[in-house]
């Protein structure tokens, strides 16, 4: 849970590096609270029409779609600071994002890869640095 928030309280920080457990604890609570959040205010798996019906009566069910919009900026930031600890640009990120499904299997195997050891580029080792 702390690297969730660690990635929260660095909304927009797209500098600097990110361990593994960072960017995939983030991933693993992200979808949790996003599942939650449909199953509480949303309409998983509703026709358009219920959808429709239950906007009309409940305000809430922007609720999902405001926490989505929310964490885009701090998952695009995450990424590419766990891009740069494997020392590699952000700018890949967007180069794969174009190639649906195979850059996102590629960007999945860039994520799981090991850092590099020692400062890079992009700043200092992550794993060496306290966490905050």
């Amino acid at each position: 849970m702390s690297y969730y928030l660690t990635v929260l309280k660095k909304y927009a920080v797209f500098t600097g590096r990110a361990r593994r457990a960072e960017i995939w604890y983030f991933i693993l609570f992200n979808f949790i609270v996003s599942m939650v959040l449909q199953i509480l205010f949303g309409s998983v798996g509703a026709t358009e029409k219920a959808i429709e019906a239950w906007v009309k009566v409940s305000p809430l069910a922007f609720v999902p779609l405001l926490y989505s919009l929310a964490t885009i900026i701090p998952a695009i930031a995450v990424g590419i600071r766990r891009l740069h600890d494997t020392g590699r640009s952000g700018w890949w990120m967007l180069f794969l994002g174009v190639l649906p499904p195979v850059g996102t299997i590629v960007l999945i195997v860039f994520y799981a890869q090991k850092g590099e050891s020692g400062d890079n580029a992009y700043g200092t080792n992550p794993k060496a640095a306290p966490m905050a």
